[in-house]
């Protein structure tokens, strides 16, 4: 009995220790920020670079902004991890500020709550005490600050810029505040589209610092760990190029197609195009629609290479679905049928979102007095 609790112990710690570890590391930093937002982008597989025109642009890139058709947009979305465990929530609004300028903000969460921390069950004698079990949550925060504007010298060119701000929390245990900066492109040419955008632009920086108790430090030595060091964590810069066509089919009906390219460079992955110098991972999205009604969604992508157990290699990819509904061209429903992110083995979600587009708001009657 006394082993199964030891084990608990030490499993608790693996996960609290981590994240410290990462610490200098730049391959996997700050991938919550990665795995997408909305249902209708998540549905087309992510193919958003070219094509974002709504609030959701200042996550998929900010040059898109400058084609939001209403003053303002509200984008909201909630998501879940292993069977609710981990929990992902997305807020993003925009407003023009004239013809050629929008704004907007996003806000990204994801968290696991209720974790309990168990270095201290047993005490100093080898006694279990399940009243000194304490719980906490480990979250990260993504703060999107956007600005995107046309050019008047050319029309159909956009340009963008985020500004981030990263807020990670590891209970009272450890935290880290990051900056970065993205910038995107768009250009529309008749019913083509082409984007560009280059994410940690500057690299993005995650300050951490530790704050660990006598107690705790003792448990790290005592289980074999190495006391985690403030640092800093980086994340080097990526780019993703996407391109995509709308086509009119009469009577109401329309379709879109559109391919995206992620590329990093920040050493060989597991992508259909990879090399320790640039790895490419492509996806394609496909949208029927009927008069900004009704909307019927595809995506293909993530693209891996498999190994069998007798050393035989094959592909995979994922396949999205989604659904979307609009009502009066004000409000849209959007769900999808996928794996958040394309990052995980994870079984399918049922993902829903919302969208709510406005011109103004109503002014209140004055008074008759």
């Amino acid at each position: 009995m006394m082993n199964r609790y030891k084990h608990i112990h030490i499993l608790v710690l693996t996960l609290l220790l981590t994240p410290f570890f990462a610490i200098g590391q730049t391959k996997y930093s700050n991938e919550f920020l990665k795995l997408g937002v909305g249902a209708k982008g998540l549905a087309l597989a992510n193919t958003q670079t070219a094509m974002s025109n709504d609030a959701t642009s200042g996550y998929w890139n900010p040059a898109g902004l400058a084609f939001v058709e209403k003053n303002y947009q509200l984008s909201l979305m909630h998501a879940e991890y292993f069977a609710s465990i981990a929990k992902y929530d997305y807020l993003a609004i925009s407003a023009r500020i004239d013809e050629h300028q929008a704004v907007g903000m996003s806000v990204l969460r994801f968290g696991v709550d209720g974790i309990p921390n168990t270095t201290q069950l047993i005490d100093n004698q080898g006694n279990i005490n399940y009243d000194r079990i304490s719980y906490f949550t480990a979250a990260d925060w993504g703060i999107l600050l956007s600005y995107g504007r046309t050019f008047q010298q050319v029309e159909g060119l956009a340009f963008g810029a985020n500004v981030k701000i990263i807020r990670r929390r590891i209970g009272d245990f450890a935290g880290a505040w990051g900056f970065g900066l993205d910038a995107g492109l768009q250009y529309r040419i008749k019913k083509w589209s082409l984007g560009l955008v280059v994410k940690d632009l500057t690299s993005t920086f995650n300050a951490w610092n530790f704050n660990l108790s006598d107690s705790m430090q003792a448990t790290f030595i005592k289980t074999g760990n190495s006391l985690p060091e403030n640092g800093l964590e980086y994340t080097l810069p990526s780019a993703n190029f996407g391109f995509g066509r709308d086509f009119e089919l009469g009577k109401g009906f329309n379709f879109m197609a559109a391919l995206d390219l992620d590329m990093t460079f920040d050493g060989k992955r597991n992508t259909l195009i990879s090399s320790k110098v640039i790895n490419i991972d492509p996806h394609l999205g496909i949208q029927f629609g009927y008069k900004n009604i009704v909307f019927l969604r595809g995506g293909v992508g993530n693209f891996q290479k498999e190994t069998n157990f007798d050393n035989k290699q094959k592909y995979t990819c994922q396949i999205n679905l989604g659904i979307g509904i609009g009502i009066k061209n004000i409000v849209f429903i959007d769900y999808a049928f996928c794996d958040v992110g394309d990052v995980s083995i994870a079984l399918y979600s049922h993902i829903f979102s919302l969208r709510l587009a406005i011109d103004h708001f109503k002014q209140q009657a004055s008074d008759n007095n």
